[in-house]
């Protein structure tokens, strides 16, 4: 069983930034592809960003997200960082990270096995 403990998270005007963490507690961390999914009030749980165990490969949704948000991995640390840059009002929403074993897709929510209990991030106009 993988913990999840994800941080960073809050409040940030148009065009901030925020970097938000996933600690998981178990060694075995660096055997799981991670991802970061969000839901916003009302909507579906969507895909943001995904990295394979070892970091040489990222996965990113085709418009909303690309180019303003980064995902990287500590496997040292046990740990996922999502950096996000540019936020817009539409990026509201509480963020999860995830762990997927390996072989899986990386874009669907039912790949990944291990969910943290998410943040939140509210971008003001």
């Amino acid at each position: 069983q993988v913990q999840l403990v994800e941080s960073g998270g809050g409040l940030v005007q148009a065009g901030g930034s925020l970097r938000l963490s996933c600690a998981a507690s178990d060694r075995t961390f660096s055997s799981y592809a991670m991802g970061w999914f969000r839901q916003a009030p009302g909507k579906e749980r969507e895909f943001v960003a995904a990295i394979t165990w070892s970091g040489e490969n990222t996965y990113y949704p085709a418009d909303s997200v690309k180019g303003r948000f980064t995902i990287s991995r500590d496997n040292a640390k046990n740990t996922v960082y999502l950096q996000m840059n540019n936020l817009k009002p539409e990026d509201t929403a509480v963020y999860y990270c995830a762990a997927s074993p390996p072989g899986r897709s990386y874009y669907a929510r039912s790949s990944y096995y291990y969910w943290g209990q998410g943040t939140q991030v509210t971008v003001s106009s």
